[in-house]
């Protein structure tokens, strides 16, 4: 099983003072299209409460899209905008939470005059930071106890204080001031990759405790952000052509062509859930996977929106009881064609990923029989209350998106 500290969760919980959000990702049909499938790749121990809870399962893989405006900590979830952080590997984005949020997390010293110095750390060597403007050399090492030993254990605030002495003492500085805070510059750019791990986490322990309320909620809910993770527009600050005069790339590529083509043409049979040994190496190379189609998925579009006729690329069709514009069938054909298999082939990923987490935390949490659960569902969507996650009065900064 793995384990999160109190901070980890608080801070994963609550840094979102600059989140934003995208469009609903792979549209409703699509969410509930892979979580259904994924039951079909469990084993027959698992399928007493997989197999009968199935219109739950399906019907609640869209829940953490319903509380994105409800809930100020959501949004950074669904996505993490790679393109932030350099090219692939991104060496300089740490796999684990607390070691990138100490790199990318701003430290401010208030001076004696009340200006305040803003520093930044930089990689120099793989054991030392630089920071700058200063210039002065610090220890990795030393830095990360001095953010794990002062900073992630404080509830959270608009920022995070330390005595100027106190980071004087643990790093060997002299610095110059009355006070020091840090704020986080992270989490606006997305967490999904740190997210997943903790996730996983809460549904091995719903299944610790035979709780089959929460064993069903947080399925549905890790289902969703592992499809999310399956989009390659949930890895870049373009993510909905906005950045490319490409606006309403994003719907174009995970609604509108599985809404046309995946019933009719998709083959979903995904194989067997596999147990996943190292879940943090696991969902970073999913991410990593989406983050290479994404040059496919961008300039294909803008190629064939620039070959094909201006007319018969967009028309007007009524959906939910509302006329609305759209691209045309035409249209989304011809680009379905063009990504030669790529949706279909991440909704059947994403159904396998799926059931395997859900088949990693059954594990995890010792293979319980499932038959044995009891308990009422509920009835609408939860706020999710155990880790302290609704007592945020944040305001989060949404991110605009044209469909």
């Amino acid at each position: 099983m793995i384990h999160f500290s109190l901070a980890a969760w608080l801070w994963l919980a609550f840094s979102v003072n600059t989140a934003a959000d995208h469009h609903p990702d792979w549209g409703f049909f699509g969410h509930r299209k892979i979580n259904k499938m994924a039951i079909f790749t469990l084993p027959e121990e698992m399928l007493p409460l997989y197999k009968t809870k199935l219109d739950y399962l399906e019907e609640h893989a869209v829940d953490p899209d319903k509380r994105r405006y409800a809930t100020p900590f959501e949004a950074i979830r669904h996505y993490i905008d790679l393109d932030q952080w350099g090219q692939l590997p991104f060496n300089d984005l740490p796999r684990d939470w607390n070691s990138a949020l100490a790199l990318h997390s701003s430290l401010h010293v208030v001076t004696e005059n009340n200006d305040t110095l803003d520093l930044h750390l930089q990689k120099s060597t793989a054991d030392t930071f630089l920071i700058q403007p200063l210039g002065i050399k610090i220890s990795v090492v030393s830095y990360n106890r001095l953010f794990r030993k002062r900073v992630l254990p404080q509830y959270f605030e608009e920022s995070w204080s330390c005595p100027i002495d106190t980071i004087n003492n643990d790093l060997r500085l002299s610095l110059q001031g009355r006070t020091a805070f840090w704020t986080d510059t992270l989490s606006a750019h997305g967490i999904l990759p740190y997210y997943l791990p903790i996730a996983l986490d809460k549904l091995t322990r719903a299944f610790v405790d035979r709780d089959e309320r929460k064993i069903l909620q947080y399925s549905a809910e890790i289902g969703h952000y592992i499809g999310d993770a399956h989009v390659p527009l949930h890895t870049t600050k373009n993510y909905n052509g906005q950045l490319t005069g490409q606006h309403g790339i994003h719907a174009f590529w995970e609604s509108r062509l599985p809404e046309l083509f995946a019933d009719a043409q998709y083959d979903f049979f995904a194989g067997k859930a596999s147990y996943i040994k190292d879940p943090t190496s696991y969902f970073w190379n999913i991410i990593f996977e989406s983050h290479q189609l994404l040059p496919a998925v961008l300039e294909g579009e803008k190629k064939l929106s620039q070959s094909f006729p201006q007319d018969n690329q967009y028309c007007y069709d009524e959906r939910l009881g509302q006329t609305v514009r759209i691209q045309c069938r035409e249209y989304a054909k011809a680009y379905h064609d063009q990504m030669r298999g790529m949706v279909e082939d991440r909704m059947k990923a994403a159904i396998q990923a799926i059931g395997s987490a859900w088949y990693t935390a059954w594990v995890n949490a010792g293979q319980p029989d499932l038959s044995q659960l009891s308990s009422t569902l509920p009835l609408a969507i939860e706020k999710e209350g155990g880790d302290n996650e609704t007592k945020s009065t944040q305001k989060i900064r949404i991110r605009e998106h044209e469909n």
